[in-house]
């Protein structure tokens, strides 16, 4: 601040020497430069400047961000600059030489010293000058910015342009630790810190009459000072903004419970993918759902040759294809109607397609109907899956990618279960036929269909309750964005012939079910267990109160891709194990869910026959 306040005062006294130099020069009497009317109105001008510089606060500025309110301030200090050097001026007339052509000229020179040293440090930054002069909007939704310089300067310019699409006001910036209150930023000023959050959103309210948003950026995108502003923000019913994950287009939008994680959102390296389906034949199973539409996306994106998508439900088929043809209408599309448990539909629809790359989401996880439909559980999870990867064999696959699950890890439950022996034959399916494949393990997929995140905003939007199984029960999460570029980083890491790999993603610490449901009540502008109630309904059928992605005898392993681990698998070489196998999916198909149970218990001996037993008493 002190290095501006001493620029403009001595650009003061330079533009006056120079108006001196000019009106002495443009004189033709042949008299000598006047020392002293050059050192008494300089030294009246950089005074005055000095005192409406410091009023006006100019020297607050910084320079690189200034926009049009700041240039404005420059006018009304320049102006009030010349109302206090005019009674000095009228003093000293007789002491001047040319007082008022000097005092334009200076005016004049003083002006282009001001906004050019501003213009230049303009242009070292955005080598746009010219954004001094945009305009902020005047009207709009008010806002907060929260965050840091850097980050403040990528959404002002974002607003100040005619394309933000966003009509919002920014009120004021408000930083982490406050290392610069009362300076200002392309003329916004800065308030105070994270600390002060609850004064500056009382002070807004009672000054322009409504709760402004927040807005966070930059440093403030971290879980742990979401968490704290969201805690301000629920007592004041302040919505809560986020900067969108396209860094480029810098648009607010609301945040979500994915930017909640316990870690940062992942964004993987897609290039190797792109490498194994661009130009290829690529076949999803469960195309319709949640994830499974989410990877059909993903996979669009990288131009494959073919894309055929299975789906068991009419509506899904019917929305991921009309979206793919308005989205992609240069794409090759093939969509199905079949159950994956129909072996003669899926082979005819694998060998027509003839894919280079099968992805098989299809599946039952909804864990309590499950425990009482484990029939169907079975003949999904467990016969579906193999049959979708006999398919994929016949049909000349040269890779097969299978989605699995957390709760396949020591399962206390039939979907688990399922899932576990789902691994365990599509292991031995690859060993046998020589076709590479890899298994993915996820968490709870944040907005997936009957996830835990619909449900708990059905109940906020009711006025709750909203319902948690256990105070202590702890989730891994990932989004659904996160989980499908799991699923293809997987595809082409694992391309090895006759291998089946396993892989998970780091998903950092697990997250206590209880924060997740107070910190979705939070967003919605509320006060848990004040203005929603949260209540313990105690764990449900088949439930866990911690998940695990590895068993204690599976290593870990690096990958080429960050944050991507590869878990040791060996494949079951027992030739009872196919035998069993066959017998179970029998006695599923004939409806017999006590022996269906028993054994399945018997095949996952991690599920065994004591829950196996459990479960069936259960039943009846």
């Amino acid at each position: 601040m002190a290095l501006t306040l001493t620029f403009d005062i001595a650009m003061a006294g330079v533009a006056m020497t120079a108006a001196h130099l000019d009106t002495h020069l443009s004189q033709e009497s042949g008299e000598l430069f006047n020392y002293q009317s050059w050192l008494l109105a300089s030294g009246a001008f950089m005074v005055a400047a000095a005192v409406a510089l410091v009023l006006g606060g100019i020297h607050r500025q910084v320079w690189r961000h200034m926009g049009a309110p700041d240039a404005w301030r420059l006018v009304q200090i320049i102006a009030l600059t010349v109302l206090f050097y005019l009674p000095v001026m009228v003093t000293l007339n007789g002491a001047l030489s040319s007082p008022v052509p000097t005092l334009l000229l200076a005016i004049g020179f003083w002006t282009v010293a001001l906004y050019g040293g501003r213009m230049v440090a303009r242009w070292r930054s955005t080598q746009r000058p010219m954004q001094i002069f945009q305009q902020l909007p005047k009207d709009g939704q008010p806002i907060l910015l929260l965050g840091d310089q850097l980050s403040w300067i990528d959404v002002l310019r974002r607003l100040e342009g005619r394309d933000s699409g966003q009509a919002v006001r920014v009120l004021g910036l408000v930083e982490m630790d406050a290392h610069q209150p009362g300076r200002a930023v392309r003329g916004v000023p800065i308030l105070g810190s994270l600390k002060e959050l609850s004064d500056i959103i009382e002070i807004m309210v009672l000054r322009y009459g409504e709760t402004p948003w927040i807005a966070l950026t930059g440093p403030a995108r971290t879980p742990a000072v979401m968490l704290q502003v969201l805690e301000v923000t629920s007592r004041h019913g302040a919505e809560i903004m986020a900067l969108g994950h396209d860094a480029a287009a810098q648009v607010l939008e609301r945040l979500r419970p994915a930017d909640l994680l316990a870690r940062p959102e992942r964004h993987l390296d897609m290039e190797p993918v792109r490498k194994i389906l661009t130009g290829a034949r690529v076949l999803v199973t469960g195309g319709g759902g949640s994830i499974g539409s989410e990877l059909v996306r993903q996979v669009a994106q990288e131009s494959p040759a073919e894309l055929t998508i299975i789906d068991f439900s009419e509506y899904n088929l019917y929305q991921i294809e009309m979206e793919l043809k308005r989205d992609w209408p240069a794409l090759k599309i093939s969509c199905h109607l079949g159950d994956i448990r129909d072996e003669a539909r899926m082979l005819d629809i694998f060998t027509g397609a003839r894919p280079d790359t099968v992805i098989h989401a299809a599946a039952l996880k909804h864990v309590p109907l499950m425990e009482r439909h484990a029939c169907e559980a079975i003949l999904t999870n467990v016969s579906g899956a193999r049959i979708a990867a006999q398919s994929a064999v016949a049909a000349g696959a040269k890779c097969f990618v299978f989605i699995s699950t957390d709760k396949a890890v020591d399962p206390d439950n039939v979907m688990g279960a399922t899932k576990r022996l789902a691994e365990l034959c599509i292991g031995r399916i690859l060993a046998d036929s020589g076709m590479a494949g890899a298994m993915v393990r996820f968490g709870n997929v944040l907005g997936s269909s009957g996830s835990v995140v619909p449900l708990f905003e059905r109940q906020i939007a009711q006025g709750g309750p909203v319902t948690i199984t256990d105070p202590d029960a702890t989730r891994f999460f990932m989004t659904i964005e996160e989980a499908s570029a799991l699923v293809l980083q997987a595809a082409s890491l694992q391309q090895t012939r006759g291998e089946a790999g396993l892989y998970v993603l780091d998903m950092g610490d697990p997250i206590p079910i209880r924060q997740l449901a107070e910190t979705m009540i939070r967003l919605k502008g509320k006060v848990p267990y004040v203005d929603i109630a949260i209540e313990t309904m105690g764990l449900r059928e088949g439930e866990k109160l911690h998940e695990e992605l590895t068993y204690p005898h599976e290593a870990l392993q690096t990958t080429p891709i960050s944050g991507v681990h590869r878990v040791s698998y060996e494949p079951i070489q027992n030739e009872l194990f196919q035998k069993q196998l066959m017998q179970l999916i029998e006695t599923a198909r004939n409806h017999q869910p006590a022996e269906a149970v028993r054994l399945l218990g018997v095949l996952v001996p991690e599920y065994g026959s004591e829950r196996a037993e459990m479960l069936n008493r259960r039943l009846a």
